[in-house]
């Protein structure tokens, strides 16, 4: 961490995939919410919508194209059911994908889950200069993956290299 640089605070939306939870319910969805509020930065939009590939698709269609938006946490919908479609949802529309973030976010989760980490489909990207992180629907998966990964990639401070720091070269 860079205390000589100011931290930046972004313009994050929430989306938890499910077609049960609710507000109510919701813990993954909230502890996105708390943790991103935690951090400095603010909440755009949180919103909950059912396994369905063109309902994922409308809601990170809208915020990608919304120049105030910079990331989107996506949480459920990444497992291997056969209701489970948010990689098949938000792929199409990634101009880029980081590949690293599914790998070291499954190298993570192996300390904590095992073999289970297998299941998991976490994947990332950018499109239109917007970040999008696709978390498991599990709050702890959603707790590793902010804490251990995308966190420190959102923060400005982060030495030697953040995803902040590329954002005005995005639409190059």
């Amino acid at each position: 961490m860079d205390t000589a640089r100011q931290f930046i605070p972004l313009h994050l939306a929430v989306l938890t995939v499910s077609d049960s939870r609710t507000e109510a319910t919701d813990t993954s969805g909230q502890l996105l919410v708390d943790r991103l509020i935690e951090a400095g930065h603010r909440l755009v939009e949180k919103t909950i919508v059912p396994d369905d590939l063109y309902q994922i698709r409308a809601i990170v269609s809208r915020w990608i194209a919304d120049p105030d938006t910079h990331a989107i946490l996506v949480t459920g919908g990444t497992g291997v059911t056969g209701r489970d479609g948010t990689p098949e949802a938000v792929s199409p529309l990634l101009d880029k994908t980081l590949d690293g973030f599914g790998e070291v976010f499954r190298m993570i989760s192996y300390q904590e889950i095992g073999t289970s980490t297998i299941q998991s489909r976490a994947l990332a990207g950018v499109a239109n200069g917007t970040y999008l992180f696709c978390l498991p629907g599990s709050k702890n998966a959603c707790a590793t993956a902010w804490d251990k990964l995308i966190q420190g990639q959102l923060d400005f401070r982060t030495r030697p290299c953040n995803l902040v720091e590329l954002m005005p070269r995005l639409k190059e």
